[in-house]
C-alpha cells in the first residue's frame, strides 16, 4: 500500500514538474527582451561571414527596419526554418509580440538612433 501511495505521488509530481517545465518552453521567447530575442532568433543566421548577410540593429537606420518588419520580414522569411522548430518556418514560430520586441529593439538600436548597437 505504501509503495503504491508513493508511486501515485511520485507519478503526480513528475506529471506536474514536466507540465510546468513545458509551459515554460511555449512561453519562453515571450519572457525575452529585444536584445535576447535578436541574439538566439536573427544573430545565428546574421553573424558575421553568414550565407545570410551580417545584420545588427545597427546596420539599417529606424525607417529602413520600419520597412523591414512592415514589408520584407514575411517574404524573407516564410520559408527560413526555425531554429528551435524546423517544421515550422521562422514566420509561424515567432509571433506577433516576440516580433513587435524584435522590431522595436532594432529600431531603438538603429544606426540613425541616439543609442546604435550592434548586439554583439
Amino acid at each position: 500500500m505504501r509503495k503504491l501511495m508513493f508511486f501515485a505521488i511520485a507519478t503526480s509530481v513528475l506529471l506536474i514538474a514536466s507540465a510546468a517545465f513545458a509551459a515554460d518552453d511555449d512561453t519562453s521567447l515571450a519572457k525575452m527582451n529585444g536584445k535576447e530575442l535578436f541574439k538566439t532568433q536573427c544573430k545565428p543566421c546574421h553573424a558575421a561571414d553568414s550565407e545570410f548577410e551580417e545584420y545588427t540593429p545597427m546596420t539599417l537606420i529606424a525607417d529602413q527596419w520600419d520597412e523591414f518588419f512592415d514589408e520584407y520580414y514575411l517574404e524573407a522569411h516564410e520559408e527560413v526554418p526555425s531554429l528551435e522548430d524546423e517544421s515550422k518556418s521562422v514566420t509561424e514560430f515567432l509571433d506577433d509580440e516576440v516580433l513587435k520586441k524584435l522590431h522595436k529593439f532594432c529600431v531603438d538600436h538603429a544606426a540613425d538612433s541616439e543609442q546604435p548597437m550592434t548586439c554583439g
